[in-house]
């Protein structure tokens, strides 16, 4: 079979990366993620596991070499670890690695099961250690999440750990939980509160910058910026050894270089986390549609991908939120 063209929007970037969330159903409500009182989507509207499959697998024909699995919650699919085995055998077809974000409160049962299912990697989210910090942006418990992540460790996953710091909520967290991943050594990327939540309550006032951020860190610690790839995150050293990453979309956009694209839950294409409106492979799918006007539909989406928040920075107006979106 001949190998299709890759996937390439109209300013020349080339897309490597999808994440597919696989529900928009969440056990925290973290206030940077959902509305207060979510409406959640109807069970019959989400991508079956075969629906999933077939997406993904049209995305890995198109040159797509790494896949995350996002939600909402991952764990709250009552078929995950069976929806990571179907995905993990698109790697006959081109998939190199499979991860998957989480929270991790409820991950401890099934950690070595979805290790064993085929995620190469783990993003746990984790905001503060300190239980009332955490509680007050999450509205739940700290311990669970940490227990799932000696989970993932006992099971041998590979580990990191995602920060959204937000002003007036977790902002002097910043060190602590710095401290705290580097005696666990496990790799921490900090990220700008970004315009994502319900519509007309992010405020730039609760954005803590990447420069904010070192500044606080750099009161304990050498810092040492290093060259900056394709990855979100601008990579440091801090103390001569260790990793830490800072997705500063607010105050530095990384639009230039982006690789991603998502899917939402009901198989929704969005080609920017800020795109105002998505197209809709999942329900063209289920009206009939053929992979070859998939294919189409997909190519055409991505090759109109606009330039990013870099070109049109503040809140974007559209119904969906973060957490349906995936992250």
């Amino acid at each position: 079979m001949c190998a299709m063209p890759a996937l390439i929007d109209s300013h020349g970037r080339t897309k490597r990366k999808l994440r597919v969330s696989l529900t928009d159903r969440c056990n925290f409500r973290c206030t940077y993620c959902m509305p207060e009182h979510p409406a959640w989507l109807p069970r019959a509207s989400l991508l079956g596991r075969g629906e999933i499959l077939r997406l993904a697998g049209l995305f890995v024909d198109a040159g797509i070499d790494q896949i995350r699995l996002t939600g909402g919650e991952p764990l709250l699919r009552r078929d995950l670890v069976e929806c990571v085995r179907a995905i993990d055998s698109l790697r006959e077809r081109g998939l190199r690695r499979l991860s998957m974000t989480t929270n991790a409160s409820r991950i401890a049962p099934v950690a070595a099961a979805l290790v064993a299912a085929g995620i190469d990697d783990f993003n746990v989210s984790l905001d503060a250690v300190d239980p009332a910090a955490f509680r007050a942006l999450t509205k739940r418990e700290v311990a669970p999440v940490l227990d799932g992540i000696r989970a993932l460790a006992d099971a041998g996953a590979a580990v990191k750990l995602n920060a959204v710091v937000v002003r007036g909520g977790n902002d002097t967290q910043v060190v602590p939980l710095l401290e705290w991943a580097m005696q666990q050594g496990l790799p921490l990327r900090f990220i700008e509160y970004m315009p994502l939540d319900a519509p007309g309550q992010w405020q730039r006032g609760a954005v803590v910058t990447e420069a904010e951020m070192l500044a606080a860190i750099g009161e304990r610690h050498a810092v040492e910026a290093l060259p900056r790839g394709n990855d979100p995150a601008s990579p440091y050293r801090v103390d001569g050894h260790y990793p830490l990453g800072i997705i500063s979309t607010v105050s530095h956009p990384f639009c230039a270089s982006c690789d991603r694209l998502r899917i939402t839950a009901t198989g929704e294409l969005f080609t920017c986390l800020f795109s105002a409106v998505g197209t809709p492979l999942g329900a063209r799918m289920r009206d009939g549609a053929g992979d070859d006007e998939l294919n189409t539909t997909i190519r055409r989406a991505v090759w109109l991908k606009d330039a990013g928040y870099a070109a049109h920075p503040g809140p974007v107006d559209r119904p969906i939120t973060m957490h349906a979106m995936g992250g």
